[in-house]
């Protein structure tokens, strides 16, 4: 009885091993290879799933959700001799779980390498200028060359960036101190193009004042010149009248002419700078006569008219 008992508790045992090795659940997000003896037969999907226990096992187990592959920094020689430290990361997904179990060994290390060689590659093409301020065309490079490479691998690769290019600390130094003196220069010269528009702008406002002084001058002696020629007309037409009055016997353009150079004289010794006293030997009446004389010709050459 009790070897029956060990027999059957070792019967349960087998059971539930034989079970267990062809009872396989896979996890959402994953997908199985199956090997028979070794070699591939099928890939399970996600779910549960029945084997053959001892005869068939499971051979990869492959994530088919993208993933991220960290990159380690590294030295990189540009074209122009810079040395500059750069480093990435790749993502990356699994579309052939099989491709990527049998046609590649160790899929990481393998895609690892391979984008350190390609950026080594591009990077050494380039000049530190271009390099640093190309990034998204780097990327652009990286990711065609590697995804063509990792295309037999069942392999995806979704993006791969370019985290950080550093180079040398004294090559920083030297280009700190380059963009300092272009920033100086740029400085210089704008300030010399504003003394430059000053200066100008001076000269054009000055240009501007000398035309309209010019222009009031010539205004002005125009106008002095058309008093001139009013006041010439008008001694010619009083000249007129009183020749004509002195050719008919008129004693009163005598008196005229008088008065006239008699005021003009007294005129000019008013205005003089150094005349203080002004002695004046005539007679008030005579220079009344004299005024009457003018108005009575004035009258006479309006009755006339």
């Amino acid at each position: 009885m009790f070897g029956f008992d060990l027999f059957a508790i070792a019967f349960l045992v087998m059971v539930v091993v034989v079970v267990m090795k062809g009872v396989n659940s896979v996890p959402q997000g994953e997908m199985w290879t199956v090997e028979r003896f070794g070699k591939y037969t099928k890939t399970l999907s996600p779910g549960l799933h029945l084997i053959v226990p001892f005869i068939d096992g499971i051979g990869r187990r492959q994530v088919v959700m993208e993933q991220v592959l960290d990159v380690e920094p590294q030295e990189v020689i540009s074209a122009d001799n810079a040395m500059v430290t750069t480093d990435a990361v790749c993502f990356f997904q699994i579309i052939d779980p099989v491709a990527a179990s049998y046609e590649v060994n160790d899929l990481s290390r393998a895609m690892r390498n391979l984008v350190m060689t390609n950026i080594r590659a591009v990077l050494g093409s380039m000049e530190l200028d271009a390099m640093l301020s190309n990034r998204d065309a780097i990327n652009t490079q990286l990711l065609g060359k590697v995804d063509e490479a990792t295309n037999p691998w069942g392999v995806k690769v979704t993006r791969i960036e370019i985290k950080d290019i550093t180079p040398p600390r004294d090559l920083v130094e030297s280009m700190a101190n380059q963009m300092k003196a272009e920033r100086e220069k740029r400085a210089s010269i704008l300030t010399a193009e504003g003394a430059k528009r000053a200066a100008i702008e001076v000269a054009e406002g000055e240009k501007r004042s000398q035309i309209l002084r010019a222009e009031g001058q010539r205004e002005a002696a125009f106008l002095e010149a058309e008093a001139r020629e009013r006041e010439a007309q008008a001694e010619a037409k009083a000249t007129e009248v009183v020749s004509e009055a002195i050719a008919k016997g008129d004693s009163q353009a005598i008196n005229y002419f008088v008065a006239q150079k008699y005021i003009d004289a007294l005129g000019r010794l008013a205005s003089a700078d150094n005349s203080k006293v002004i002695m004046m030997p005539l007679e008030a009446t005579s220079v009344i006569g004299s005024i009457e004389g003018i108005s009575e010709l004035v009258r006479s050459a309006k009755s006339a008219s």
